[in-house]
């Protein structure tokens, strides 16, 4: 039985080790270390014999590279050092590795592990209010300020988002589907695809490209962004798209948050212009990206639940092209998103 096979408690029982020789390797002994979220990528809190509290990432289902790594956390490193925005500051070890490699018999492969501050505060989660979505904006906007004049240092790089799925093959549209979802799946994809090159790659820059609840933490009114494992290159709208996916359709807030987070992100500098169509077709996009990964994860509690996805999926895409918006209230779950 793989990795892959095995429930999820298995899963995290095997990384657990992982994680602990990973963080062994940056420099961290571990009084404790307790599960936080086992899903993309599963972390850890792990406290010192001295109290301190650090995040501890096993990459299982990442495609970062070394040098993708190394820019994401110059990146984190740089906010947290320039700006006030709260953003965990990576764990260097004793040699000034900014990750480890762990050799795993169990899992079948080496894993790469990664630490960080810990952020204080609460996971905002799937709802946030008018007040955390107006900050998101605002924050969001100084992201984009500063990586206009940051650049990853010699050696590091990030990836280029210019393509609806960020490079991956696409194994969505040859897989199970209601009765007509493949052609809609490729259209869709062409649609998408199509609308990435309508925005263009004149002002690409670092953006955070994951900017939902789940990877944001709010404490004493101060929002603080983590999880910065899917951040690359691409222009300031697809993060305004990426975050308005995720705020439609859990609650009748949806778009009452999504109208803050633009009128927050217009107080710092101007909104980026885009004709409605194509900021419909990027929201969309988004939805296209998350059933196709489902599909090659590890994880056992995503891969149980990737075939009903994809049928979301489809039937997503579907009232989307009806009426020419993009909602999640169709075909709902609050697992995935």
């Amino acid at each position: 039985m793989t990795y892959a096979d095995l429930d999820a408690d298995s899963q995290v029982e095997l990384l657990r080790p992982v994680a602990a020789e990973g963080a062994r390797q940056l420099g961290l002994e571990a009084a404790d270390l307790a599960l936080v979220s086992h899903a993309y990528n599963t972390t850890f809190r792990l406290t010192t014999p001295q109290g301190e509290v650090v995040a501890v990432r096993v990459l299982t289902n990442s495609d970062s590279t070394t040098a993708q790594l190394a820019a994401q956390h110059a990146w984190m490193h740089a906010l947290a050092r320039d700006t006030a925005i709260a953003v965990p500051d990576p764990v260097l070890g004793p040699d000034g590795q900014d990750h480890a490699v762990v050799a795993s018999a169990e899992v079948g492969r080496d894993v790469v592990v990664v630490a960080a501050s810990w952020l204080p505060g609460d996971d905002v989660g799937t709802d946030l209010s008018e007040e955390q979505a107006h900050t998101l904006g605002a924050t969001m906007a100084r992201m984009h300020e500063h990586a206009e004049r940051w650049h990853p240092p010699e050696g590091a790089s990030l990836p280029v988002y210019d393509d609806p799925l960020f490079g991956a093959e696409d194994v969505l549209s040859s897989s199970p589907l209601p009765d007509g979802g493949a052609e809609l799946v490729l259209g869709a994809l062409a649609d998408a695809c199509a609308a990435y090159a309508a925005i263009g790659e004149a002002d690409l820059i670092p953006i955070h490209a994951d900017l939902h609840g789940g990877n944001l933490k709010w404490h004493e009114g101060r929002l603080a962004v983590f999880d910065f494992d899917d951040s690359g290159l691409g222009t300031p709208v697809l993060d305004l798209a990426i975050s308005a996916f995720y705020l439609r359709g859990w609650s009748a807030s949806g778009d009452a948050a999504e109208a803050a987070m633009r009128a927050g992100y217009a107080t710092v500098r101007p909104l980026p212009e885009v004709d409605e169509a194509t900021f419909e077709t990027l929201v969309a996009g988004r939805q296209l990206l998350l059933g196709n990964d489902l599909l090659t994860t590890s994880t056992a509690s995503l891969r149980a639940e990737a075939a009903a996805y994809a049928a979301v999926t489809c039937d997503r895409l579907r009232a989307w092209r009806e009426t020419g918006r993009f909602t999640r209230a169709v075909g709902e779950t609050r697992t995935l998103g």
